[in-house]
C-alpha cells in the first residue's frame, strides 16, 4: 500500500471508473502516514450515466475531483472542488478516452495513474493509451467464479488482436512481486 501512495504522489491525476466508485468507495488520495508532505493528485472519475453517489468519498474536500459524464447526463455537483464535464461516448457507450486525455492534457495533466477497475484498464490497454503497466502479485490466493479479474471487457476474438507486453522490470516488494511491463504496439 505504501508504494501505491508514493505512486499517486508522483502523478498529476489518478483515474478510476464508476464501477470502482460503486464497489470500493475510494478516496483516491495520498495518506500522510505513507508520504510525509502529500501532494494530492486530481481525482478523475469516468461516469457516463452520472451514478456517482452524493456521499462518495471521492467527492470529499481532501482533493479536487473531475467527473466525466456522457453527453446526455444531467449529473451535477455543487461543490467548488468538484467539476463535472460532459464528454462524448465511444462506440461501446463508454466515455471517450481520447476526449478525456485531451481534456486532461489541456488542464496541464502530464502524468496520469489509471487505477482501474477492470473495464477501464481494458479500455486503456486496447486503445493503446498505456506507457507502463504494473502488476503486483500478492502472496495470497483469492478465487471463485465471482472474483473480479484484472481486466474485464470484450476480450480478444482474433489472435492478431492479442495485447503483447514486454517485461521491463521485476522486483520483490514485501512478500510479493512487482512486475513492470510496457505495451508492445
Amino acid at each position: 500500500m505504501e508504494r501505491v501512495y508514493h505512486l499517486r504522489q508522483q502523478c498529476d491525476a489518478v483515474l478510476v471508473g464508476i464501477g470502482t466508485i460503486l464497489a470500493d468507495d475510494p478516496k483516491l488520495t495520498v495518506k500522510k502516514e505513507y508520504v510525509k508532505h502529500p501532494k494530492q493528485p486530481l481525482r478523475v472519475v469516468l461516469d457516463s450515466k452520472g451514478r456517482t453517489p452524493r456521499n462518495a468519498l471521492v467527492l470529499n474536500e481532501a482533493a479536487s475531483t473531475l467527473i466525466f459524464t456522457g453527453p446526455d447526463s444531467s449529473f451535477s455537483v455543487r461543490q467548488k472542488h468538484v467539476e463535472v464535464v460532459q464528454c462524448p461516448l465511444d462506440k461501446n457507450g463508454h466515455i471517450s478516452l481520447e476526449s478525456v486525455l485531451t481534456e486532461l492534457q489541456n488542464r496541464g495533466i502530464k502524468k496520469l495513474l489509471v487505477e482501474g477497475g477492470g473495464t477501464v484498464l481494458w479500455s486503456f490497454l486496447t486503445s493503446g493509451f498505456v506507457d507502463d503497466f504494473f502488476v503486483y502479485i500478492a502472496p495470497v490466493l483469492i478465487g471463485g467464479s465471482e472474483t473480479p479479474t484484472l481486466l474485464q471487457g470484450s476480450g480478444i476474438e482474433y489472435e492478431e488482436d492479442i495485447l503483447s507486453l514486454e517485461l521491463q522490470r521485476c522486483e520483490t516488494l514485501g512478500s510479493g512481486l512487482l512486475l513492470n511491463y510496457a505495451l508492445i504496439q
